[in-house]
C-alpha cells in the first residue's frame, strides 16, 4: 500500500505520500542519541507482522467489546495535511484514505485487533471470515441480517457482486487488483473479462462469482487463494451498493455503510462526519460510534499539527492526527515532556521510502547504481522524524515483511549511511554520464521540499544536471503513477497490504500490472521477474514461498535496481489530552480510529 499522504502506499499494509505521505514526519530530532532507546526497533516490527488469525462467527458478532473508560458524545477534530485523493472505496489505496474508510465503509471482512497488535480476520458484512472448500479454491460468505447503507437501503449479495464487478470498469484506476487478478487473469488482462464493469448489463460468470440467493456470495478461483479474507478487508473492496452507485461521481459523494457518514464536504478545506443512524452496532464486532462526529480540517502540515496538539489548548484538546506525525523539529520537545508523551503512540510502520527510477528513461544501470550509492539516507530520514521517524533502508522489503533479512545490504548503507560519493562519481564516469540531465520530482510539503534540497545537491555533486519539478502532494500518486509521467526520479513509499511479500513484490515489480494508476512506479517489466512472480504465486507452502520471494527480492535489487532504498519508516503521533482510546494499529499503521472517544 502506498504510504500516504496523497495517493500513496499500496501494498503492504497499508501506503506514502509524496509530499509527505501519510507518513509525513515521524518523530525524532537532530539530537536523537538521548532518546534512541525509546524508539521502535526491528524486533517490534517483526512482532507487528505475525501471521493473522482467521476468526469464526462468534468473533464476527457485534457489538464490539467496549473500550475501557469510553464515554459517548462530543465532536472530535481531525487535523489533516491534504485533502483525501479519493472517496470512492475502489480507488482507495493509501493510508489516509484507509483511516477515513474505517469510519465510513464496510466490506465482507475486516481486522479485529488486540492490545498486542495481533490481527484476526473476522466477518464484517459477512457472518465469519469465510468458509473454504475445494482446497482453497472456493470461498463462501453469508451476509449478516439488518445490513443497510446510510439511506436505509438493504445490502444484499447483489451489492457485493456489483462491488467486485465495478472494479473492472475503466474509471477505476487506483485501487487494489488482487481479487480481479485471482478471478480473471494476471496483470491488466483481467479487464477483458468485464471491460465496462457491470454498467451495460454484463456480469462475471457464475462459475467465477456466484450469488445463489440474497444472503450468499461464492468466489471460485482457478488456484487456491488462502489470502482472500485479508484482501477483502482492504478499503478497495468495501461495498458500493448498486442502487446508489454514481460511477465517477461516487468519488466525491460516496454512500456510507459504517458508523459515520459525510454531512458536509468542502474540497481542499474541510469535511464533516456525523453518525450514520442506519449503522447497526449489533452487526459490527470492531467499530464504535462513541463521538457524535468528526470535523476534519485540511491544510495542517505536520509542524502545525504538532505545535497545536502539543500546546493542547481549546479545540486542540479534542483533536487527533489521522496520518500526521510529530514534526521533526518538535520531536525533542515532545519526548522531553512527560505529560505530552502520555498522549502519544508509536509503531514500526511497514513502508519503505524509495527513490524510484523511471526505467523507461533511466536505462543505464550504472547511473542508477551511482545514485543509490550517493543518497544520504541518514540525513534524509532525520528530516522526517529522525530515530522516531525511521532508519536507513538497505533493501526494498521492510522489516515488517516476513522474510526480511536484517543483514542484507548490497549498497553498503549501514557502513556509509550518508552515501558513498566517491563510488558514485566513479560509476557516473564509467557510464559517460557526466552532465546528464535528470528530471527529479518531489512533493510540495515541507519535509519533501527539505529532502529535495539534499537530494538535488547530492545528484549534482556526483556529476548530474538536475531539473527539479515540484508536484502537489494531493495528486502525487496520480501523477507519478502515469506511465508517461515525463519524470526520471521520484520518491514513493510502499508497505505490505498484509504480512506477506506477495503484497510487496507483485504490486511493485510485476510488469504485467503496469498501467496508469498501478503501483509499478519504476516501470519494471522484466520477463524473468514476471515469470518468477507467476511461479511463486502458485506455491502453496508458506515457507517455500517466503524463501522464493527473498531470492527474487535479491534479483530485483541487484540485477535491476529499480529504486534506491532510502529509509524504513516509524510512526510517532500526538493527540489532544481529552482524547481517549489511543492505540497504535498494526493494520492501519497509525492510530486506531475505530475506538476513539472524548473523555469529557
Amino acid at each position: 500500500m502506498s504510504i500516504f499522504g496523497t495517493r500513496q502506499m499500496r501494498a503492504a499494509v497499508i501506503a506514502v505520500a509524496a509530499g509527505s505521505l501519510v507518513l509525513t514526519a515521524c518523530g525524532g530530532s537532530d539530537n536523537d542519541n538521548s532518546s534512541k532507546g525509546k524508539t521502535k526497533t526491528q524486533e517490534d516490527a517483526a512482532k507487528q507482522s505475525s501471521a493473522v488469525i482467521m476468526g469464526d462467527a462468534k468473533a464476527s458478532t457485534g457489538p464490539a467489546a467496549d473500550v475501557p473508560g469510553a464515554k459517548p458524545g462530543g465532536t472530535m477534530t481531525v487535523y489533516q495535511e491534504a485533502d483525501f485523493s479519493h472517496l470512492d472505496p475502489a480507488q482507495s489505496y493509501v493510508s489516509d484514505a484507509k483511516q477515513l474508510d474505517r469510519l465510513l465503509q464496510r466490506g465482507l471482512t475486516q481486522y479485529q485487533e488486540d492490545d498486542k497488535g495481533q490481527l484476526t480476520v473476522v466477518g464484517d458484512l459477512a457472518t465469519d471470515s469465510g468458509k473454504v472448500t475445494d482446497g482453497g479454491k472456493t470461498w463462501t460468505y453469508t451476509l449478516k441480517d439488518n445490513l443497510k447503507d446510510e439511506n436505509g437501503n438493504v445490502i444484499d449479495s447483489s451489492d457485493i457482486r456489483h462491488t467486485i464487478e465495478r472494479t473492472y470498469a475503466p474509471f477505476i484506476t487506483d485501487g487494489p487488483i488482487y481479487i480481479q487478478n485471482w478471478l480473471s487473469g494476471s496483470g491488466t488482462t483481467y479487464r477483458k473479462a468485464l471491460p465496462d464493469g457491470p454498467y451495460k448489463g454484463k456480469h462475471l460468470p457464475d462459475s467465477v462469482l456466484a450469488t445463489p440467493d440474497a444472503k450468499t456470495v461464492v468466489f471460485k478461483f482457478k488456484d487456491a487463494q488462502p489470502d482472500l479474507g485479508q484482501a477483502l478487508a482492504m478499503p478497495g473492496y468495501s461495498v458500493v451498493p448498486k442502487e446508489t452507485d454514481t460511477k465517477e461521481k461516487y468519488d466525491t459523494d460516496p454512500v456510507a455503510t459504517g458508523p459515520y457518514k459525510i454531512a458536509e464536504f468542502k474540497p481542499g478545506k474541510s469535511m464533516k462526519l456525523v453518525k450514520n443512524t442506519n449503522w447497526d452496532p449489533a452487526t459490527d464486532s470492531v467499530r464504535h460510534q462513541y463521538v457524535d462526529g468528526f470535523n476534519i480540517e485540511y491544510n495542517h502540515d505536520d509542524d502545525d499539527q504538532t505545535k497545536t496538539l502539543l500546546a493542547d489548548r481549546g479545540e486542540a484538546k479534542n483533536a487527533v492526527m489521522f496520518t500526521g506525525q510529530v514534526a521533526t523539529n518538535q520531536v525533542s520537545k515532545v519526548v522531553g515532556d512527560a505529560a505530552a508523551m502520555k498522549r502519544t503512540i508509536q509503531g514500526y510502520a511497514p513502508y519503505v521510502w524509495q527513490l524510484n527510477f523511471n526505467l523507461d528513461r533511466m536505462t543505464d544501470k550504472k547511473v542508477r547504481d551511482a545514485i543509490t550509492y550517493a543518497m544520504p539516507n541518514a540525513q534524509l530520514y532525520k528530516l522526517d522524524g529522525g530515530a522516531y521517524g525511521g532508519e536507513t533502508a538497505t533493501g526494498l522489503m521492510a522489516p515488517t515483511v516476513p522474510g526480511y533479512e536484517k543483514g542484507y545490504d548490497p549498497f553498503g548503507k549501514l557502513k556509509k549511511p550518508n552515501g558513498d560519493v566517491a563510488k558514485a562519481k566513479e560509476l557516473i564516469k564509467e557510464a559517460g554520464a557526466e552532465g546528464k540531465k535528470v528530471i527529479y520530482a518531489y512533493g510540495n510539503t515541507p519535509v519533501r521540499q527539505q529532502q529535495a534540497v539534499l537530494i538535488s545537491k547530492r545528484l549534482e555533486e556526483i556529476g548530474l544536471k538536475v531539473v527539479k519539478k515540484e508536484i502537489d502532494s494531493a495528486t502525487w500518486y496520480e501523477q507519478v503513477g502515469k506511465v508517461k509521467n515525463g519524470l526520471d526520479l521520484y520518491m514513493t513509499g510502499w508497505g505490505q497490504d498484509w504480512p506477506a511479500a506477495s503484497t510487496v513484490i507483485p504490486p511493485s515489480y510485476d510488469g504485467t500490472q503496469l498501467q496508469d494508476g498501478s503501483s509499478v512506479y519504476s516501470h519494471v517489466n522484466d520477463p524473468k521477474v514476471n515469470a518468477e512472480i507467476a511461479r511463486i504465486m502458485k506455491i502453496t507452502d508458506p515457507a517455500e514461498a517466503q524463501k522464493a520471494w527473498t531470492a527474487l527480492h535479491h534479483d530485483i535489487v541487484e540485477r535491476i535496481n529499480p529504486a534506491a532504498p532510502i529509509y524504513f519508516t516509524k510512526v510517532f503521533q500526538i493527540f489532544g489530552s481529552n482524547v481517549g482510546g489511543l492505540r497504535y494499529s498494526s493494520d492501519a499503521s497509525y492510530v486506531d480510529v475505530t475506538r476513539l472517544y472524548l473523555k469529557k
